[in-house]
């Protein structure tokens, strides 16, 4: 079976630091993207990394391909998408700004979708009380038992991906495009140190997280 990841790192950034790109920030002597693509790699034949166009010709050593992403994240997945090998079986979609999700955790979604899933996702369990608003007022409370907060890496069904993606439809994630063209996602157990960055705390919050995971590893 062939797997190949796309790695997006073609956003702004807009709510990081004015003109600062989080994806190129260093954790330690690492870009948190290089982290991202290093992560990926351990369970891919081949990485694909889309970039903002004005990128796509810097030299990227640890991506196979690189190639320039879309106006919209669906878009940006869409390029990636093109990219890979038309044999390849599994593709995994993961945010370039998600520099800490560990080997273990590609492995899971990718095993989950070998056992005969379409798609598979990372999802923690929500601890704060969840409400519905409209225009400032309360109007239901949600029963969080039934609600996860998703992460990447996601893994899917190459053949499922690629027709969840005809006609160009836009969505927060890939899962929700595979799930609207009635594929079959499921959830593995995400991972609280799995860190999104969106500002410069988040940033500060992964250094000391891989500050701390390197300090427990054996000599």
């Amino acid at each position: 079976m062939s797997t190949w990841s796309i790695v997006l790192a073609a956003g702004r950034g807009r709510r990081y630091d004015p003109g600062v790109l989080k994806q190129y920030e260093k954790i330690g002597a690492s870009r948190v993207v290089d982290l991202s693509l290093n992560r990926a790699r351990v369970v891919s034949d081949g990485v694909v990394l889309v970039v903002a166009p004005d990128f796509v010709d810097d030299p990227e050593p640890l991506a196979d391909i690189v190639v320039a992403g879309g106006d919209q994240r669906s878009d940006s997945v869409r390029r990636g998408l093109a990219a890979i090998p038309p044999d390849c079986d599994i593709v995994v979609v993961h945010d370039g700004a998600r520099p800490l999700a560990s080997p273990a955790l590609f492995e899971a979604v990718i095993e989950a979708v070998l056992a005969g899933a379409d798609g598979a996702i990372p999802g923690l369990p929500l601890t704060d009380t969840i409400k519905r608003v409209d225009e400032g007022r309360v109007v239901a409370t949600i029963d969080r038992d039934e609600l996860v907060a998703v992460q990447t890496p996601q893994a899917f069904r190459a053949d499922i991906l690629r027709d969840a993606h005809e006609g160009e439809p836009q969505a927060s994630d890939d899962a929700a495009l595979v799930e609207d063209v009635g594929g079959l996602v499921v959830v593995v157990p995400g991972e609280p140190g799995n860190l999104k960055i969106t500002s410069p705390g988040d940033l500060a919050q992964a250094v000391d997280h891989l500050s701390l995971t390197r300090d427990r590893d054996p000599a």
